[in-house]
């Protein structure tokens, strides 16, 4: 038996997993980890690369699921995407960060938002965040 989280939190990336593909992006992998860094989905939309964030609330809870995207889980998803490029020799291959809200409400899901190229390095780096180079072109 999982804790409740976690169910909620599978749910959402089946919920996300689900959008995106009825948007036509295609699923490449699921929960991929690297390190100590974790990608919820990345996806091929096209020829581009899409690291895509999965944040699960319940309708009516304190603050939306965008609020997780703080400073430092920004910081961890380039991280992480840049493993990623590296360990599979993609970094010629253009890439872009979406964010799908998931809110749930009893016990189900009520509905999905995907957001497209939420995540920018240089706009992270001008923000004060620390990025190294994103990618080469």
């Amino acid at each position: 038996m999982s804790a409740r989280h976690l169910d909620v939190g599978r749910i959402g990336e089946d919920a996300a997993a689900e959008l995106l593909a009825a948007k036509g992006l295609r699923i490449l992998g699921r929960n991929v980890v690297l390190g100590r860094l974790e990608l919820d989905l990345i996806c091929e939309d096209g020829d581009t690369l899409v690291f895509v964030e999965v944040k699960t609330r319940a309708e009516g809870s304190l603050g939306s699921p965008a609020d997780g995207l703080t400073r430092r889980k920004c910081a961890c998803l380039f991280r992480a995407a840049q493993a990623y490029l590296s360990a599979n020799d993609l970094w010629s291959r253009p890439s872009r960060f979406d964010f799908v809200s998931v809110f749930f409400r009893a016990g189900k899901v009520a509905r999905a938002e995907h957001v497209e190229d939420v995540l920018r390095a240089d706009e992270f780096a001008r923000s004060g965040g620390r990025t190294s180079t994103w990618q080469p072109w």
